[in-house]
């Protein structure tokens, strides 16, 4: 670990106590749905066609305060689990934390794309490339790869001009600018920053155990899809950190300068969280600001409730990503951090539609009935 790494064992997954946080997270929760569910239940999503129930999506997630307290949970919280691109708030902490993100004038934009999983859309890349071009960076020093933008109408048009898709296309560009930015900030070499042994990612594992409360050295750990290294960390202590990030009152000031400059960043830039038709970008303009959500790679989701200081975590078993959306958004109606008129906004994602190739509603993906208790 490098000098940038100190031990934080407070989570909700044993350690410390955070009695003072009591009396005001009760308070809060007097306001919210009764959150209570069975321990030994997985959520169910169902996948309807016609009359029929045709498939079923299990996943395991869970409810948790800043104080690491679990308010409600669903199946194994305690068993690792990768977090993939949905912790990407917390990857970004050491762009800000370092200096890196105002030694170079960077701001909420860069900071929101740091945070997300883009469509590559134009509105994405350009700002991507306008980072490196200020941090004196290349192409060529971006080590997540190419990638054919998830905006088909962008990807069309690529084909169209005859371009192939750069690393500027990749969906974790931002989040590769912030690893680079840091890196050249702290003087560190550039080259391999995506190894988990680089100062990069060690720095990044060091702030992961302190927001968990996990001791990672040792945790299973493999290769994501953009290079870098993903972590195994228990449900349990992932949403333990999203509510810190709600409600940071424990935190180092830095710490809690640096994840508050994160999450309103996050919060008003939600197209630059994913773009046009994704889940994340529609439920965060819905709220208005009022819930943070990001999504990851098989079945992962995260939320943070900042009225209300507490994380959400979700693992959807098979990792499909349709359960991953209806089950992420039927845990915050729980919560009642959206009104009536907000979820009015964005009906499809409480119940997705499933059509047929001629467009036609032939089914539904829905929660199971009576879910979230």
């Amino acid at each position: 670990m490098t000098p940038d790494h100190t031990h934080d064992h407070s989570s909700c997954c044993g350690g410390g106590d955070h009695h003072h946080h009591d009396q005001s997270h009760h308070q809060a929760a007097e306001g919210r749905a009764d959150l209570s569910g069975p321990a030994e239940s997985p959520i169910t999503v169902e996948v309807t066609r016609g009359s029929l129930v045709e498939s079923v999506h299990r996943a395991r997630a869970c409810i948790v305060d800043a104080g690491g307290h679990v308010l409600a949970r669903w199946g194994d919280i305690d068993a690792p689990v990768f977090p993939r691109s949905a912790i990407k708030s917390l990857q970004a902490i050491p762009l800000v934390e370092s200096g890196a993100l105002d030694s170079f004038g960077l701001g909420d934009e860069e900071l929101a794309l740091a945070c997300s999983s883009h469509n590559g859309e134009a509105r994405h890349t350009e700002l991507v490339r306008s980072w490196a071009e200020r941090v004196g960076l290349t192409l060529d020093d971006y080590e997540c790869g190419a990638q054919i933008p998830y905006d088909p109408a962008t990807a069309e048009d690529l084909v169209r001009r005859g371009e192939a898709p750069t690393a500027f296309h990749n969906n974790c560009s931002g989040k590769h600018s912030g690893f680079l930015t840091t890196a050249k900030h702290k003087g560190e070499r550039l080259k391999g920053y995506v190894r988990y042994e680089h100062p990069v990612q060690q720095r990044i594992l060091g702030v992961m155990e302190q927001m968990t409360g996990q001791d990672l050295f040792g945790a299973p750990w493999g290769v994501d899809g953009c290079s870098i290294p993903t972590i195994g960390i228990p449900l349990g202590a992932i949403a333990y950190a999203m509510a810190r990030i709600a409600d940071p009152v424990d935190l180092p000031d830095a710490r809690a300068e640096a994840v508050t400059r994160i999450a309103a960043a996050w919060g008003r830039h939600p197209f630059l969280i994913g773009g046009t038709g994704t889940f994340d970008t529609a439920l965060m303009e819905a709220a208005d600001g009022a819930v943070l959500v990001k999504g990851g790679a098989e079945g992962v989701g995260c939320a943070v409730i900042p009225e209300q200081g507490i994380g959400i975590a979700l693992k959807i078993e098979d990792g499909a990503a349709r359960a991953r959306e209806v089950a992420l958004a039927a845990l915050i109606r729980s919560t009642r951090a959206l009104t009536d008129a907000q979820w009015a906004r964005v009906p499809q994602l409480l119940t997705t539609p499933l059509l047929n190739r001629a467009g036609t509603q032939v089914g539904e993906v829905r929660p199971a009935a009576g879910w979230p208790g």
